[in-house]
């Protein structure tokens, strides 16, 4: 309880801004400490000998010290490399929730990049995915990694995703999914954050999708490739990238039908 109140404390006096800043500048004195050869983050360029835990339950070798990087995060720059045009072409891209470490890499591309979140702090466009502000047809590629989850109107933001994707555009979702459960759990009843990480894993996720998440992006009135691109990797590059067990790192490509 007192360790409870003393976060809510901070929270209140010290902005999140600078708490996000003063974490990233934590991380990379302790990153400069576990330099070595074991793990490998492809967007800084560093080795390291180990990774940063992280999450709710705790998964080891998760997180870059340097960049903040994660499985998921270092395994789509994998496929955006391999599988994209867009660092190739000059391609129209939307990114919501922009991670830190893929922003810095994408906003140098010489592409049309648009990054939103519906925190003003966290991107430089506020953007709500259930009311996007573009025209119809206005991407190319949008990057929807871990964000479906957390919006209460999936098929409101289902619905503004397939309108402003172009014809031949890709849409790549990426959310946090128990290949346990066939069905997805959604319930009224789930409301507080306890309750949320009791049973979603992530005390501010919606829902917890299984299986059937396809269906319901189907649903969405997209043609749906479900893609462990982990399969891609070699064993080598795959253990040093230290990619996650698919829970996180499952990418599915949407089109439009």
């Amino acid at each position: 309880m007192i360790k409870q109140n003393i976060k809510k404390l901070y929270k209140r006096i010290i902005s999140e801004k600078t708490r996000i800043n003063a974490i990233y500048r934590i991380n990379k004195i302790r990153g400069f400490f576990l330099r070595g050869n074991r793990f490998y983050c492809n967007y800084c360029n560093t080795g390291f000998r180990k990774f940063l835990p992280k999450g709710n339950i705790t998964r080891e070798n998760a997180m870059c010290p340097n960049c903040m990087s994660l499985e998921r995060t270092r395994l789509l720059l994998e496929y955006l490399k391999n599988e994209t045009g867009i660092f190739r072409n000059n391609v129209k891209v939307l990114h919501f929730a922009p991670e830190r470490c893929l922003f810095n890499v994408l906003v140098k591309q010489n592409i049309y990049y648009v990054d939103g979140d519906i925190n003003p702090l966290l991107a430089r466009e506020v953007i709500d995915i259930t009311n996007i502000q573009y025209p119809d047809k206005s991407f190319d590629i949008i990057i929807c990694s871990h964000v479906l989850g957390h919006i209460p109107d999936e098929k409101k933001a289902l619905s503004e995703l397939n309108r402003v994707l172009s014809d031949n555009g890709e849409l790549l979702i990426m959310s946090l999914i128990d290949f346990n459960r066939e069905v997805t759990l959604e319930s009224d009843k789930i409301k507080t954050a306890e309750d949320k990480l009791k049973n979603y894993g992530e005390p501010d996720l919606e829902r917890l999708y299984g299986r059937d998440i396809v269906t319901r992006l189907q649903n969405g009135g997209f043609n749906v490739e479900q893609i462990d691109y982990r399969e891609n990797i070699e064993g080598d590059s795959r253990q040093k990238l230290s990619l996650g067990d698919g829970s996180r790192e499952m990418i599915f490509k949407c089109t439009k039908r």
